[in-house]
This record gives C-alpha cells, structure tokens and sequence, in this order.
C-alpha cells in the first residue's frame, strides 16, 4: 500500500498541540506524520498517491456512539412514518405497503409520533382497516412504544385477561380492551412472536447501513443490540468486508452466560470490541414513560415507568463491574439517571472497600441518553467516570414535548451539554437511529446551534447549554475513543494513530453554523483506506 499524501486544504487534527496543519502523511494503516507540507515531504517514501484536497478540508473520522445499527439498515426496508404530520397519511402509506407483501407476511413499520397527531394514540382498529389481513407492527419514532393491529394481538394472546408484565403497560379503553399500543416491557409480548430475519438478511442489512454511514463521515460505531447483529458482524468481520470500527454492547438478558463464560468488557480487536452490558433503567420522554423526580406537568401521579426494579440495578451493576464488565446504562428522566448514579457509586465503594485486588472492567461505566437531569446529579459523571452518551439530535427533536411534559424550569437542565462538559464530564455524542437520522452533521448543527433544520426557535433552545464546534466535533472523535479505551489507536489525527478521517467539500469551522447539517462529504477513509467517495 503506497504511502498517501494529504494536501491543498485545511486539516483540522482536534489535537491541542496543533489543531490545524497543512500536510498528513499516512503509511498503510497509520499516520506517521502531520505538520507543514516540507516537513511531511521530507518523511514521504518513492511511489506515494498523492491527496490533493483542492481546498476542501479534513476533519478526523467521526464516531456515531449509540446506534441500533442492524434495526437502522432493517427498517429500510419497512414503511416509514417518520415526521409523517396525520394519521390518514401514514394509514394510507401503510396500507400501500400492505398491498405489496405476500400472503401472511408480517408489515412492519417505524417513526411514527403521536405528537404530531395532537397528541392522539392511534388504535388497533385504525390498522385494521388497512392492513389487509396482516400482522402489523409499527415501532413508535422513540421505540418505546409499539402500534400494532388485531391480528396482531390475537397471535400473541393479548386480551383483556392479559396482566401488565413488569415494566411495561398495555393500554387499555374503558372497557379493558387492548387499544393496540404497548409500552416499554409491554412490547416483548409482540416482538417475540415476530419472525426473525435471515443471517444472510441482517449481514446485508449491515453492509449496507455501514456504507450510509461511511457515506456521511462515520468511522467508528457503538451499538447496544442483539446476539443476531454480532453474529452478522462477525460474518462481516472474517470476510473483510467490516467498513467501521465497531464497539458492541451486550444484552443484559445474556448477562449471568457472559460472566460465566470469562467475557469481559475490551475483548476483541480494532474492527470488533466488547463495550458494557446494555440495561434499560426506564422509557423515554415521548411516550411518557422516562422516569422523574416530579409528575409530568399536568398530572400529580405520572412519573414514568421504571423498567428494572431498583435493586435489580444495583445487584446488575454489581455483578457486572466485579466480573469485568461495564455498564451502559439507558436513562433519560432525572430520577433514572439518579438511580443509576447511585448503583455505579455504591460498586465504586465496594470497590474501594475491597482495596487492589479486584476485577475491574478497562471500559467506563456510561449512561445512554442523560437526557433530564437535577442539577446535583450533574457533577456525579465526573466523579464516578461515568461517560455521558448523549444524541444531540434529540434535544432539537424534543423542543416541544419537553416544554410540554417538563416545563421550562426542568428544560434547563434538558440535554445540559455545557454543564456536564464544564463539571469535566466526558461527552459520547451519537443519533441513536433509527430514531433519529444517523447523520452525524444533523447532530453537530443541533449541539452548536440547539436549533431545528428550520432555523427554529432563532436564537437557539436553551443556547446556553450548547456546544462550541470545537468541543462537538470532541464529542464525535475523542470521547467516544475514551469511552472504547482506544485513545492509543484512534481519536485526533495525530501521527501514531489510525488513519481514520473525512474529507469535506467545505470547512466547517468557517461555514454559517446554521448550515452545519447540510456538509457534504466528499472522501472516508477508515485505517487510510478509502471505504467511500463521492462521484
């Protein structure tokens, strides 16, 4: 592999040294030196490719740190409602896709938002006319709540005699009747009984989801999913075909056959790692089921459905970290995200208790989403090393929701980016597609700018929890690396590091900042292999 020759353009390196040099020069899968075009040249090797980026500029490879990467290249293929504005029009899109499948096929679905249809949930009945017969399930755009019809219902035995398991509710009309929305464990019901794809299904599911997200910069991917998507992984991996830097979170229902099997957090190579073990702790603000120190507003009784019960947490998050493995932990309302800190706090003092010898996991604890905090849980992530793996995506997304159920007072502490940042909180910044874009550019405009796409609100929501460009491109590259325990392979572009970086058609830290999620990427390169480049 000829060594490669980056120059004519502005290469931000997001190394405090030198942020901004002139030359990169990358030999196989490594860079091996950055600074000035004479001094770069004077390291180059006979026969090397010139880059000559022709103005555009270079920014390190970015990290997406919380995907549901198989579910995003799945649902491509499904109907999609998402930012749909009625009822009727996503009922008439389902009701084309229904036409299309074969007899007794399942129709399956994702993002729809009751939110945008005056807050009304929609019903089984409502699909029933127009699902022709089929099982129908159709994931909310939050995915704590399922929508699915009669047929549906009747092949998972839901009915009025049908107790609430733990953690999950269905609702119900006033006759007791199953309306045909399932939350949080409440959804298990239906996803057990829904044929899984095919191994050769989910490996092209992922060839092709890697490529769109190498096709927007992405290099590196962090995802909290199933058995099924590490064996497609794997399959992808010993074929050479892997295109991202993958680190996988495992399924907590599998926890106790890890621990016996000697898996710990770290395993794996520079392709394929083990992170934590994924927990959910509670819901998600949409669907009112994230867990609060207060009511929602409005009610005096609705703060949300916790999904473990709190000494299940502390005995999970126990037994994870003394046998080696991380926690990564989903939490979105403040009382979850408490909780969850006081169960990492108490395994640091049984830690401390026991003094040196002790199995401790190489990765960090994390928390997934941190969405809604008390402010005296904000310098808790600091205290106890516990990455805050955040979407920026979300915050713009939820402008209205959380006014809505929150008030403004909570929402000051809602996505508090800054705050965490300045309390020496490490930051993981993702999308968690598909429940928002996977584009890392749609979450870098929302952390700079806390706006929507439309320029809306014009000052930005709550501005002041926002992000300078610098720290959320840090976001995308170095805390995600801290998070892994790979700062000594990836991050800035710095020589002795992995050739992982993005060429754009544009410098982003001269563009409107308001324009930030319309960049165009022009060339990916993962270990100085170029894995994607536009035509």
């Amino acid at each position: 592999m000829p060594d490669l020759l980056f120059h004519g353009g502005t290469i931000h390196t997001l190394d405090p040294q030198q942020p901004q040099v002139d030359a990169l020069l990358v030999r196989d899968d490594t860079i091996v030196a950055a600074g000035t075009a004479a001094d770069v040249r004077r390291q180059l090797r006979p026969g090397y490719e010139d880059v000559s980026l022709g103005g555009r500029a270079v920014v390190p490879g970015l990290t997406d740190a919380h995907i549901h990467l198989l579910w995003t290249g799945l649902n491509r293929q499904n109907v999609d409602l998402d930012g749909v504005r009625s009822l009727d029009e996503a009922l008439e899109m389902i009701r084309q896709r229904a036409e299309e499948l074969p007899e007794g096929a399942w129709l399956r679905g994702h993002g729809w938002n009751h939110a945008l249809w005056d807050y009304r949930w929609p019903t089984a009945a409502e699909l029933d006319r127009v699902t022709l017969g089929h099982p129908a399930i159709l994931t909310r755009k939050d995915a704590h709540s399922i929508w699915v019809n009669s047929r549906a219902l009747a092949i998972a035995g839901i009915d009025e005699r049908t107790p609430d398991p733990d953690g999950g509710l269905i609702q119900r009309d006033e006759l007791g009747q199953p309306t045909g929305i399932l939350l949080e464990n409440a959804n298990d019901l239906i996803f057990s009984i829904v044929p899984e794809p095919s191994l050769a299904e989910n490996v092209q599911a992922l060839r092709e989801i890697i490529r769109a997200a190498n096709r927007r910069g992405l290099t590196s991917l962090h995802m909290p999913e199933g058995p099924s998507t590490l064996a497609a992984l794997q399959v992808l991996h010993g074929s050479g075909q892997l295109d991202a830097r993958c680190l996988f979170h495992l399924p907590y229902r599998q926890l106790d056959d890890y621990i016996v099997l000697g898996v710990r957090s770290g395993f794996g190579d520079e392709w394929l790692r083990i992170g934590g073990v994924k927990i959910f702790s509670d819901g998600s603000l949409g669907s009112c089921t994230c867990h609060m120190l207060s009511p929602f507003v409005g009610s005096t009784s609705n703060y949300g459905i916790p999904t473990i019960p709190e000494d299940e947490l502390f005995d999970a998050v126990r037994k994870a970290n003394s046998n080696g493995i991380a926690v990564a932990v989903h939490a979105i309302g403040d009382r979850a995200n408490r909780t969850v800190l006081d169960a990492i706090a108490a395994q640091e003092q049984a830690f401390a208790a026991l003094g040196e010898d002790v199995i401790k996991p190489v990765l960090r604890n994390r928390i997934e989403h941190a969405q809604h905090l008390d402010p005296a849980d904000v310098p808790r992530f600091a205290a106890l090393n516990v990455i805050a793996s955040m979407q920026p995506g979300h915050a713009t997304s939820d402008i209205d929701i959380a006014e809505r159920l929150l008030g403004d007072e909570r929402c000051c502490w809602s996505y508090a980016w800054q705050p965490l940042r300045q309390s020496g909180a490490i930051l993981a910044f993702g999308s968690d597609a598909p429940v928002e874009t996977l584009d890392p550019w749609a979450g870098i405009h929302a952390a700079v700018t806390r706006k929507r796409q439309d320029g809306q609100p014009p000052d930005g929501w709550h501005r002041e929890l926002a992000l300078s460009l610098d720290a959320t491109l840090w976001s995308y590259v170095v805390g995600p690396a801290i998070a892994s325990d790979e700062t000594a392979l990836k991050g800035p572009l710095t020589p002795g590091l992995r050739a992982d970086l993005v060429v754009l058609n544009a410098d982003p830290y001269q563009c409107n900042p308001d324009d930030l999620w319309q960049m165009e990427v022009a060339q990916t390169f993962v270990g100085g292999r170029s894995v994607w480049e536009s035509r």
